[in-house]
């Protein structure tokens, strides 16, 4: 059963930064692609940022030059750095798995439970 735990997640002001992380209980690097997802109050969820196996990256346009993906394999965790955070990005932030789809195929397997991120202004 593969579990990912999601941390993070809190209350900033417009401009601040949070890190969040997704404890992953299998080894990430061997995942062909994992991904950041979010969803905003009375939206449906959407995808935020992703990384595929070799580290190349791919990013919301909302989020672009703002927000940044990572993945640590020793640590079996990944990462979303968030700076420049704006009201709209308030939202239910949440981790998820490809085993073995491409980042590509926009499918995942396996889903965290969420971290709140809450941007005031």
């Amino acid at each position: 059963q593969v579990q990912l735990v999601e941390s993070g997640g809190g209350s900033v002001q417009t401009g601040g930064s949070l890190r969040l992380s997704c404890a992953a209980s299998v080894y990430t690097y061997s995942y062909n692609c994992m991904g950041w997802f979010r969803q905003r109050p009375g939206n449906e969820r959407e995808g935020v940022a992703r990384i595929d196996r070799v580290g190349i990256t791919y990013y919301a346009d909302a989020v672009k030059g703002r927000f940044t993906i990572s993945k640590d394999n020793a640590r079996n965790t990944l990462h979303l750095q968030m700076n420049s955070l704006k009201p709209e990005d308030t939202a239910m932030y949440y981790c998820a798995a490809a085993p073995t789809h491409y980042c590509s195929s926009g499918y995942f397997d396996y889903w965290g439970q969420g971290t709140q991120v809450t941007v005031s202004s």
